[in-house]
């Protein structure tokens, strides 16, 4: 439920982003360049179609590259049997309950207590859980993991990040040209090309993580509203008892997870700074909102 959906999400963008800044630099596709110099309004129209368009192409491929990164196995309903069926039967369960398409469940092999949500749609749509959460985990609190992701899924979070994403990229892409252009002003004619293509690439990527800030906010608040959803579908208890478990699980004291080895894992830091970056709130913050809450 935490870290894998956003961040498979976020890395695809960024390869496209980058990849469509260099390629349109390089081909010297660009509409807003022309013998007056930088065409504003035609930047803005260019930022936008590319910026966006690169968002709805990462979400496009967000389900094969969960699948293909991580590794997930697609539990054929015809002949799962153990585990597996009584992984896919409480999904299907749960999806009638939130009124949604049977999304695709797998199973993806790793000792962390991990699980997400993918897919461009809710009629294509992944949810996927670890092997690691499967076994410590226990039959409630893995009810509270799969509510929260398919809550995602009925609440649409994946295309709502897309937009939000894509208006990032428009803006990315609208500054790194603005700037990269003004830089290639102030060097000879002959280094205005390489200026600009450089300072273009470093731009992107740089404005790229700072736009990474803005979308984290956003996928905080979803996941409150995903926690929401999820004690709705499965109970505000099996909620709690999931994050419960994912607190003792990923906050517990160093000297019994490996010290500095396993710190680096956690997915609750204690750096402000890096906090910003976080796709999901505090655990503690996120447990205290389930139980003040009316669900």
């Amino acid at each position: 439920m935490w870290f894998k959906r956003i961040g498979l999400f976020l890395l695809t963008n960024l390869l496209v982003v980058v990849t469509i800044s260099i390629v349109t630099t390089v081909l010297g596709i660009g509409p807003y360049l022309d013998a007056n110099g930088l065409n504003l309004s035609s930047l803005v129209v260019f930022c936008l179609i590319w910026g966006m368009g690169g968002s709805f192409v990462s979400l496009l491929l967000s389900k094969f590259m969960a699948k293909t990164m991580m590794g997930v196995k697609v539990i054929n309903p015809q002949s799962a049997s153990g585990v597996e069926r009584e992984l896919y039967s409480r999904v299907e369960r749960l999806a009638r309950t939130a009124n949604i398409p049977m999304p695709e469940v797998g199973i993806y092999h790793s000792s962390e207590v991990n699980a997400f949500a993918t897919g461009p749609s809710k009629s294509s749509s992944l949810v996927a859980v670890s092997s690691g959460l499967l076994q410590v985990m226990d039959s409630t609190e893995v009810e509270g993991v799969l509510a929260h992701e398919l809550a995602h899924v009925a609440n649409g979070d994946m295309v709502t990040m897309t937009l939000v994403q894509g208006v990032v990229n428009a803006f990315v892409m609208f500054f790194s040209r603005i700037i990269s252009y003004a830089l290639s002003t102030m060097v000879k004619e002959e280094m205005q090309f390489t200026v600009r293509l450089v300072s273009n690439i470093v731009l992107s990527i740089l404005f790229s993580i700072l736009g990474s800030i803005v979308v984290a906010y956003f996928s905080r608040t979803r996941e409150y509203r995903a926690d929401a959803g999820g004690a709705k579908f499965a109970g505000r208890q099996s909620m709690i008892a999931a994050l419960e478990k994912l607190r003792r699980t990923y906050e517990a004291p160093e000297d019994e997870r490996g010290g500095e080895a396993f710190a680096t894992m956690k997915i609750s830091g204690h750096s402000k700074w890096l906090s910003l970056f976080s796709t999901h709130p505090p655990l503690e913050a996120r447990i205290a909102a389930l139980k003040n809450s009316g669900y």
